[in-house]
């Protein structure tokens, strides 16, 4: 759908020039789903670009107010389908923050582990299916090749592939089975051995990297401004990772393996290399959580909680660095057993709002490979 308005060109014969608005989406290839571009252009180059949303929005944050804490954790667990573990972390960790809940040792090195693992089968899908967008079809089977090992290892702890559902307020829904420690350490070092070979067969490529540097640079400023987060921030320059700067679970024992991965540039190649090398760093920490889980004691994975759950009269705001960017519940209860509120924080949605900033002045052949650089999902920005 398009439409046209004229203005007065300043050509060497003065003629005429016409400004076309296009339509991207809703239901486009190039927009990751029902996410719509509206653009304004003049010949091949962006003039002024504004994201519309809204398209997938299920009013998730009105259900948590009639769930209890035992279910909202399942209306959590969808909104970033690639991430599904880690939203389901941010709310159990905002209830017992409620609660003044204490959870056992060995589910806070269990969730630290799956919550790694989980950050590597998101950035995983992106590495894949990036180039993908860009014409590139073969870094899509290798990255699906590896998404499959970590999701066996997943799948096998959880009985799920997509919506894990292992997260409950106190710990984990139960124990890891016999052996499986091992399983991931041997399948975290498949992974990382056939990386070098997506690396080489991506950022190695001269036309990739054609298309993508130098194009779409965000500054820090922006960042800023717009409350980007995530790989994308810290490809910008701005070193913030809560995991080390704010840290949770097991994360302020693993200080010796955690790095944070930051690049100046701020173009699409540094976003894309920040995720690559973020998944090096978070296979090393969920190797690290491997060994800690091994040299544990047996014992339980969670509280025995009473039938029917109440968080006190208060409010409280618990943060996680997902692995889209910084993911936040507020949560405000009256004393009952379903919230009284519950307010979303999503990284996505953020991320994507700085398009207006960033299309401006590219050609429309680069539009793609911008958006596709800001890693989001779809229902991570609607809720």
């Amino acid at each position: 759908m398009t439409a046209r308005t004229v203005g007065v060109g300043i050509g060497a014969d003065q003629l005429d020039t016409t400004d076309m608005v296009l339509n991207i989406g809703p239901q486009h290839p190039s927009t990751h789903g029902v996410l719509r571009l509206r653009l304004v252009l003049d010949g091949e180059r962006i003039v002024s670009a504004e994201p519309i949303v809204g398209y997938m929005h299920r009013g998730a944050e009105k259900l948590f107010e009639v769930r209890d804490y035992r279910q909202i954790v399942m209306l959590a667990n969808r909104h970033d389908w690639l991430s599904a573990f880690a939203n389901e972390l941010g709310v159990v960790l905002a209830v017992e923050r409620m609660l003044g809940m204490e959870v056992p040792r060995r589910a806070v090195w269990a969730r630290t582990l799956l919550a790694e693992l989980n950050r590597v089968l998101n950035h995983l899908m992106f590495l894949g299916s990036y180039p993908l967008e860009l014409g590139a079809i073969t870094p899509i089977f290798h990255a699906f090749r590896e998404r499959e090992e970590i999701q066996a290892v997943m799948e096998e702890i959880s009985g799920g592939r997509m919506h894990f559902m292992f997260n409950r307020v106190g710990g984990l829904k139960e124990d890891l089975p016999a052996g499986w420690t091992g399983r991931v350490r041997h399948t975290i070092d498949t992974v990382r051995t056939r990386l070098a070979g997506l690396d080489a067969l991506v950022s190695g490529n001269e036309i990739f990297r054609a298309r993508t540097r130098g194009v779409g640079v965000l500054t820090p400023a922006q960042v800023a401004a717009y409350g980007v987060s995530g790989p994308v921030a810290r490809a910008s320059g701005v070193d913030f990772d809560l995991r080390r700067d704010e840290p949770y679970l097991a994360y302020g024992e693993l200080t010796d393996v955690l790095r944070v991965v930051t690049r100046q540039e701020g173009d699409c190649l540094a976003r894309f290399e920040c995720l690559l090398e973020q998944v090096h760093v978070s296979l090393d920490l969920a190797d690290a959580c491997c060994h800690r889980l091994d040299e544990l004691p047996q014992g339980p994975v969670n509280l025995r909680l009473p039938k029917v759950l109440k968080a006190p009269e208060g409010h409280t705001y618990a943060w996680t660095e997902n692995p889209l960017g910084l993911n936040g519940y507020y949560l405000v209860s009256r004393g009952e057993k379903t919230p009284w509120r519950l307010k979303l924080r999503s990284a996505s949605y953020n991320n994507v709002q700085v398009l207006t900033e960033l299309l401006p002045g590219c050609l429309i052949a680069d539009m793609v490979a911008v958006l596709g650089s800001l890693f989001f999902v779809v229902g991570d920005i609607d809720k």
